[in-house]
């Protein structure tokens, strides 16, 4: 049987299923600097793209699948940054429970599985998926549950969702599986391997069984056990029992374990993992500038599942140029020209004769007059004074963003931080800019701190 489902503004006509749950797996505050100045000011995965929080677009896609039951967020974020969010999508979802699960520390892509196994099991879902947070998606949640039930006559088996890469130089930034083209079997898989293995890679989609949690588990004792008959050895058998130097630190690792390498790589070739290939879109979002492509592709979604998200020419209103999103509370004047690929957030401030295209303007930003955006993301507060000028050039596709050769930027978008002033008549190109600063002159390839 079919059902079609109208959530809001997104309409979904997939086949009925068994119950399910989805994990969102959102990670927590790293020491890594790839996405900042963006993540100084809220975590990544909060991060607005299409005027919503990343992690919203992984939630919509989710419970619209048919027979969700519930839909938890896993990481090691404080419960506070996640309170806003989850309290916006349960009043989206009303019928879909909607949590957040703190780990105690951080346990990789599958020790926060095990630690909350109790919690993902209760209710007796007969599958569950799990999603990484830091990805960009069409999500085809619903064709490749379809396609999973088909891939083998074993119940507990398990589907990762797949694609292959357009081109291979920076093949070593992603899991890549070698599978059979017959039977859609994974063979072998390699966690960002130095050399070439495959151009099929991990997307970060997954279907599995309650039966995970054995292979988990497996892992799980086998490094506790060997952890315990490690220091009684060490102990002498003078009776000093566990612990010694490094007992924390050894023990906070033993807890760590990574989906990818602990279990998918030991489960390839035995007949119990499959891939799900997709042709539609995907990437990483790692870094702040993968964030605008991100937008991009979501905003080309919103034509298909969204379409009333989208802004349009009127009389009266701003000129309109493909796709742009223009938050409810923003205040745009009549004369901006807006487009493509341009999102305005709440409370933005946009002036006579402002053109913005392939950019995203944050929150209580103020543009003043015939300023001009291109290619840049406009943080939090930011006032771009009038006749400014704030570009950056266009990526790559798939490009990492925010990079830097010689300690000068590489091309890339131009990303200023939060409360950042630029004065007017002068242009800012290619530039980071950390927040609370103010650009006095034109500023070309450079780092702001």
């Amino acid at each position: 049987a079919r059902c079609t489902l109208q959530i809001g503004e997104l309409t979904v006509v997939s086949k009925l299923s068994a119950s399910m749950k989805a994990i969102i797996l959102v990670g927590g505050p790293q020491k890594g600097t790839r996405f900042r100045p963006l993540s100084l000011e809220v975590p990544k995965p909060l991060f607005p793209i299409g005027d919503i929080p990343m992690v919203e677009h992984h939630v919509e896609a989710c419970a619209t699948v048919p027979g969700m039951q519930e839909i938890l967020l896993i990481g090691f974020y404080p419960e506070s940054s996640f309170q806003s969010c989850i309290h916006g999508v349960q009043k989206k979802f009303p019928k879909i429970s909607i949590r957040y699960l703190r780990e105690y520390q951080s346990l990789g892509t599958a020790g926060g599985l095990y630690h909350f196994r109790d919690q993902i099991l209760k209710g007796n879902p007969s599958h569950f998926f799990v999603l990484n947070a830091d990805i960009c998606c069409s999500f085809p949640l619903q064709q490749m549950l379809d396609a999973h039930n088909k891939l083998a006559s074993s119940a507990d088996h398990f589907t990762m969702m797949s694609c292959r890469l357009r081109e291979t130089s920076n093949s070593n930034q992603y899991g890549q599986i070698v599978v059979n083209e017959a039977t859609s079997e994974v063979m072998h898989y390699a966690e960002k391997p130095e050399t070439l293995v495959s151009s099929t890679i991990n997307c970060g989609v997954y279907v599995f069984t309650p039966k995970l949690f054995d292979y988990i588990g497996a892992v799980f004792l086998k490094r506790h056990s060997a952890s315990y008959m490690d220091l009684s050895d060490s102990a002498g058998g003078m009776g000093m029992g566990m612990g010694g130097d490094g007992g924390d630190e050894d023990e906070a690792m033993r807890d760590i374990i990574m989906l990818e390498t602990d279990v998918l790589s030991q489960l390839a070739g035995t007949h119990v993992l499959f891939a799900f290939a997709t042709d539609e879109f995907w990437m990483q979002v790692k870094s702040a500038g993968s964030a605008l492509q991100a937008s991009c592709l979501y905003l080309e979604q919103y034509r298909k599942t969204a379409p009333t998200r989208l802004a349009s020419s009127a009389d009266g209103g701003p000129q309109i140029v493909g796709n742009v999103v223009i938050d409810a509370t923003a205040n745009v004047a009549p004369t901006a020209k807006l487009g493509p690929n341009v999102t305005i957030g709440p409370n933005v401030t946009v002036g006579y004769g402002v053109r913005v295209s392939n950019s995203l303007v944050l929150a209580g930003a103020q543009l003043k007059e015939n300023c001009c955006i291109r290619y840049s993301i406009v943080g939090w507060n930011n006032v771009v004074g009038a006749w400014a000028r704030v570009e950056g050039s266009p990526e790559k596709e798939g490009g990492m963003g925010g990079q830097f050769v010689g300690g000068t930027k590489s091309p890339g978008i131009t990303i200023l931080g939060d409360d950042v002033k630029v004065k007017p008549e002068i242009m800012v190109l290619n530039c980071i800019s950390l927040p609370h600063k103010e650009v006095k002159e034109t500023t070309k390839n450079a780092i702001l701190l």
